[in-house]
């Protein structure tokens, strides 16, 4: 089913990133779209992984309905990171191109979960 893959695959992309943010703290700053480093990029690290577990607990013992709720509200981590990095320094292109374009495909995956 499209939209039960399509919830898997972002949410082992988060939990991905979350690795990366734990193992390669500096590069996945940058491919954020803002520089960094210090306990912060471990926190976000964290936060990804936890987020990316939840997607995925949700799927498998929730069903898609639970997992299109969590996806409409989870939404709000990558527009929130969006005004993160206008407001740090960082490009439209990273705001944008990265963050607001992985709002609109998770809404997308919910809406999709929502009429499966």
């Amino acid at each position: 089913m499209l939209a039960n893959g399509l919830a898997i695959v972002l949410n082992l992309f988060i939990l991905f990133i979350g690795g990366r943010f734990l193992v390669q703290p500096r590069p996945a700053a940058t491919g954020y779209g803002v520089p960094g480093d210090g306990a912060y990029l471990a926190v976000k690290g964290v936060r990804d992984i936890t987020f990316g577990l939840i997607g995925l607990a949700l799927l498998a013992f929730a069903g898609t309905t639970a997992e299109a709720w969590y996806m409409l509200v989870v939404a709000l981590v990558p527009l929130g990171d969006t005004v993160i990095v206008l407001r740090n320094g960082g490009t439209k292109a990273a705001a944008f191109g990265i963050h607001f374009a992985t709002a609109i495909v998770v809404l997308i995956s919910a809406a999709l979960l929502f009429l499966a």
